[in-house]
């Protein structure tokens, strides 16, 4: 880079050179730039939240929207951490996970499901002490988890190569006794699980196998499996009142637009790379993704859906180095994005405003 300053210095007049400077200042803050027509983002930073003492990859998030407290998974801390969202600080650590991803919490029970991979548990806490209710034992690769409120059944993936088999499966959890009550076998291990508002379907996306799995949770066998055209399906979101999903996929980075009812593909548009977060925000109609982990800037894009088959990227939020892990709550009408530590900077929670 110096070298290349040199050289365009001696043959270059001093104005050329600023000229050339400037240029490339707008285009590296292009990205920075882009928003509606009105120049206003549809995301604005509202606060940034430390986790004190987390190093590593950031996973997974709920939330407990009553007691204004934020689940999130320190993937290679081996730990979930607790965030007080009223004041907005780090609160505690719960230890003795061995890959912590999935969380989920159920207000109506009173209990905090959390998964962890290697060790192949689904553990159950109680909801306000955060006390140890139960520990489940699954298969190794407990990721994703779900709620089922009618049936009051818990949803999550495991299996496939991480416990050494050629299929996944899809555990289900009586989650008023804690206890497996069954399992439904798919193709590969599940990436992300989405339920419609009846109970009755279930969406199993596969990203190994580039796959999405339509299962009937009544009779609980696989409908349906729709090939995805991009590669590595991961975190996707639903849009019941249009049948649409929202698939993000890594290879190449895309949000595809795809119909809930037959699989086909409506439209695809460009998304951050390591996408890592899908969320539908149905009072805006738009979509939020999330990306950037392992990445020098991470970016969360939004979308405006005009109608069913229609879409407009409206925003490209930098977000900070290596964040990629997003959670939406329509109730606090916030979206949270997980930024890991780095040299510079400790790991946050960044809490981010929607702007209409």
């Amino acid at each position: 880079m110096g070298l290349r300053a040199r050289r365009l210095g001696q043959s270059m007049s001093s104005s050329s050179i600023i000229c050339l400077v400037a240029a490339g200042f707008l285009i590296a803050n292009s990205a920075v730039a882009f928003s509606q027509e009105g120049g206003k983002q549809p995301l604005r930073l509202v606060q940034t939240i430390p986790l004190r003492n987390v190093k590593g990859r950031l996973d997974h998030m709920d939330v407990d929207v009553k007691g204004k407290r934020l689940f999130v998974a320190g993937l290679e801390n081996g730990t979930f951490e607790v965030v007080d969202l009223q004041p907005g600080k780090w609160v505690r650590s719960i230890p003795g996970f061995k890959k912590p991803q999935g969380a989920l919490f159920v207000p109506e029970l009173n209990k905090l499901f959390l998964s962890s991979g290697d060790d192949g548990m689904l553990r159950v806490f109680r909801g306000d002490t955060l006390e140890l209710l139960d520990s489940i034992h699954l298969e190794p690769g407990p990721n994703r988890v779900v709620y089922e409120p009618k049936s009051k059944f818990v949803y999550v993936g495991y299996g496939g190569k991480d416990a050494g088999k050629d299929y996944g499966e899809i555990g289900i959890i009586d989650a008023q006794k804690d206890k497996v009550v069954g399992d439904i076998k798919v193709v590969a291990h599940p990436s992300e699980l989405l339920l419609d508002k009846a109970g009755k379907t279930l969406f199993v996306f596969v990203s190994i196998a580039s796959k999405l799995q339509v299962i009937d949770t009544n009779k609980r066998e696989v409908l349906s499996t729709w090939p995805v055209t991009s590669q590595r399906p991961g975190d996707a979101a639903f849009d019941e009142s249009t049948s649409r999903l929202f698939i993000g996929t890594r290879t190449p980075a895309e949000m595809i637009v795809m119909d809930s009812k037959s699989g086909r593909e409506i439209a695809h548009l460009p998304t951050p790379e390591s996408m890592d977060g899908v969320y539908f925000d149905a009072r805006r109609k738009r979509i939020y993704v999330s990306g950037g982990r392992d990445l020098q800037v991470g970016f969360v894009y939004v979308y405006q859906q005009r109608d069913a088959d229609h879409y407009d990227t409206i925003g490209k939020v930098p977000t900070r180095d290596g964040a990629g892990t997003s959670f939406w709550s329509p109730e606090l009408d916030r979206y949270y994005v997980a930024a890991e530590a780095t040299d510079k900077e400790q790991a946050a929670i960044l809490v981010y405003a929607s702007q209409d």
